[in-house]
């Protein structure tokens, strides 16, 4: 028997006691190797070319020179996935528009059981990295790039610009349509590119992006500048209307529910479904339930099945169904199962789901 190739890593970060708990408890994986560390970007720099590692982990706040602007370095020279490490920081959005695959964020140390499930959560997503495509951002041209301030929420894109996206007819069976989204590795780019495409009278949006507690509320404020629609963190009793995008709280499970003849949202504390709170599948299955062929499914790239039992569901109940496609994906799993279960009507780029959606909206 031919023995598994290890997956190679290098550790980059500044903390020494950060590091070694990363090295001691990254080694106790049999398919995982260490085979170096570096204190900060440059000195990952140097050491690249040498030890030639399949995966990265990075702390994005670091002396020298930030994670940001390493990754806009380092992708275009050495396609190589990186997952970030980090606090509670919005600069993780950043980090991942740059290109790195996915993030987990630094536990309280203080809490064992914290640390182990930590650990556990970034192993996972070392593996998921390591069969990832890397986007690849335009070269830069320095050799050596001088530190730059983190950022905090991007511009608010001009509003002539926004205005150019055609907007959809004003027709009233709109009002009663409801696009529901499900992501996960790769999702924060790619709904990003779905959203900012999309005019601000699309129908009222539900999305579940799998992602640590307080960072969706950074997230949806992000998309909230970048897209012509208003985005928010869903909480409780928050209404489903053209025009509005509820994101699912990290960590607690988001319905659609009907009141009448208003759809509204429930977040709340729930076990996981899928292997993940907040679960695609059981958003979508709601929808499925209460909205039925007055709805759209769309599922997008990550790791594994989340949703697209849903969206089967959904289809079966009428629903339009949309898939991105594998050339687009960062991980092509969650929309491959879809697929090949049945539950896309079509399957199509990240580019072009926006458009896609649109031209099936306006033929209703």
């Amino acid at each position: 028997m031919i023995p598994t190739k290890k997956i190679k890593i290098l550790v980059v970060d500044d903390s020494v006691f950060f590091r070694k708990v990363l090295i001691d408890n990254l080694s106790k994986y049999p398919q995982f190797e260490i085979i170096g560390y570096a204190i900060d970007p440059m000195d990952a720099m140097s050491k690249i070319p040498t030890l030639k590692p399949d995966v990265i982990t990075l702390d994005v706040e670091m002396p020298k020179m930030t994670g940001i602007e390493f990754l806009k370095y380092l992708l275009p020279r050495h396609s190589i996935p990186v997952v970030l490490v980090s606090s509670l920081n919005i600069s993780v959005f950043d980090a991942l528009s740059a290109g790195a695959i996915d993030f987990v964020r630094k536990p309280d140390m203080q809490e064992q059981s914290k640390v182990d499930s930590f650990i556990k959560e970034l192993a996972g997503k070392i593996s998921i990295a390591s069969k990832s495509k890397v986007r690849i951002t335009p070269t830069i041209k320095p050799a050596i790039i001088p530190p730059t301030p983190l950022s905090t929420l991007p511009p608010k894109p001009d509003s002539s610009l926004l205005s150019k996206i055609t907007s959809l007819k004003q027709s009233p069976k709109l009002d009663n349509i409801i696009i529901a989204l499900g992501a996960s590795t790769g999702g924060t780019e790619a709904t990003l590119e779905v959203l900012k495409n999309l005019p601000a009278n699309t129908p009222g949006m539900v999305i579940v992006q799998h992602m640590p507690a307080g960072f969706t509320k950074m997230y949806a404020e992000r998309l909230n500048r970048l897209c012509p629609m208003e985005v928010k963190e869903a909480v409780t009793g928050d209404k489903i209307v053209r025009g509005r995008v509820l994101l699912a709280p990290g960590e607690l499970q988001m319905r659609v529910v009907k009141i009448g003849s208003e759809y509204s949202v429930k977040c709340q504390p729930g076990e996981k479904v899928s292997g993940h709170c907040p679960s695609v599948d059981l958003l979508f299955n709601s929808v499925a339930e209460t909205a039925g062929a007055n709805s759209v499914g769309i599922i997008m790239t990550g790791m594994g099945k989340d949703g697209a039992e849903g969206l089967l569901n959904m289809r079966k109940k009428g629903a339009y169904t949309i898939g991105q496609d594998e050339a687009s994906c960062v991980v092509y799993g969650m929309p491959m199962v879809a697929y090949n279960i049945g539950a896309v009507t079509i399957q199509t780029s990240c580019g072009n789901i926006a458009g896609t959606l649109k031209n099936y909206l306006n033929r209703l």
